[in-house]
């Protein structure tokens, strides 16, 4: 794990007093702030649809770059230099042989673990760091449905799908709320969130961060997961994440999931050297259902990350 690096404004950053309080009550604040106004570790993921580990990190590193293998990941690694911070100026991302993808990004496609055939739907797709990690998964084979809500958003995420050569893959424009009539055996929404979780490469979410906007954010996170059960298929599975820390988008959405509907049966799933915290189990007032405690927490602290939320659920057959 990369060594921690503080910002040299970190000093001068100013949490808001209903922010330290919240946090307080969820995790060690002391930790968890020293982490926040840290820099973020810089990570790679190799394209294996265009090339292979080896080959990769052998002309990488010629080039004066550390690799550090990320113990969860079998194709990524933290990558660095003395001199040099722009990862993305290197020959082999412009050519599609490496994707610069947050290391806890990375969770999320390992969960879903799609398969080569597989009919699989990426519901919040863009930029597509997941979707081409998906695809890499499928190796070419079967069907990915990448869909996102805002044209803008499309652009990048059409871009990456051609550089990461992508071929197996429709993009579709529309709100995910909407999407109807499928039978997916994967589905991953990677829903919009407060990105609570993403303070150490955004630190205007500090400034941004308002309580008041969880719930509305929450009953928009609800209804995309409700009509990604609907467009999945008996015994398919939806992982579910966010890049926020607020019981509200997570644990508390996946509760309401479990009292929502029939069938739901949540699934721990354990990486290798991923460290992991307890789900929070009840938060101001609201106690969530049993079966979140199988959900995956994952704070900045806990693996020099920006933090995450996981959950994989999966539809029961009835005979």
């Amino acid at each position: 794990m990369p060594e921690l690096e503080i910002m040299p404004v970190a000093d001068t950053i100013i949490f808001k007093p209903k922010f330290i309080e919240r946090y307080s009550k969820l995790t060690n604040w002391e930790e968890f702030k020293k982490y926040n106004l840290a820099f973020l570790p810089r990570s790679i993921r190799v394209n294996t649809l265009k090339t292979n580990v080896a080959e990769v990190k052998k002309s990488i590193e010629a080039k004066g770059w550390k690799l550090e293998k990320i113990p969860w990941c079998k194709t990524g690694f933290w990558i660095s230099h003395p001199e040099r911070r722009d990862a993305g100026n290197l020959l082999e991302h412009k050519l599609g042989y490496v994707y610069i993808q947050e290391a806890a990004s990375m969770i999320p496609p390992l969960f879903l673990d799609a398969k080569p055939g597989e009919l699989v739907l990426d519901m919040c797709a863009a930029p597509g760091s997941k979707t081409t990690q998906i695809a890499a998964m499928m190796q070419g084979k079967g069907l990915l449905l990448a869909n996102d809500y805002r044209g803008q958003r499309i652009q990048s995420l059409g871009i990456n799908l051609q550089r990461m050569g992508v071929i197996n893959c429709i993009v579709t424009l529309m709100n995910g709320e909407k999407i109807s009539g499928l039978q997916c055996d994967k589905i991953l929404v990677d829903a919009p969130c407060s990105g609570t979780g993403t303070i150490r490469k955004s630190l205007k979410t500090i400034r941004i961060w308002n309580p008041k906007m969880l719930k509305k954010i929450s009953n928009q996170q609800k209804k995309l997961l409700l009509n990604a059960w609907k467009n999945l298929k008996p015994g398919g599975v939806i992982v579910y994440s966010t890049c926020s820390l607020e019981p509200e988008e997570n644990e508390s959405v996946i509760s309401w999931l479990l009292s929502e509907v029939e069938g739901v049966s949540v699934e721990e799933v354990k990486l290798p050297g991923l460290k992991v915290a307890p789900a929070v189990m009840e938060f101001e007032g609201e106690k969530y259902d049993s079966e979140v405690a199988k959900t995956c927490r994952i704070w900045p602290q806990d693996n020099n990350t920006e933090g995450f939320f996981v959950a994989k659920l999966r539809k029961e057959k009835y005979n």
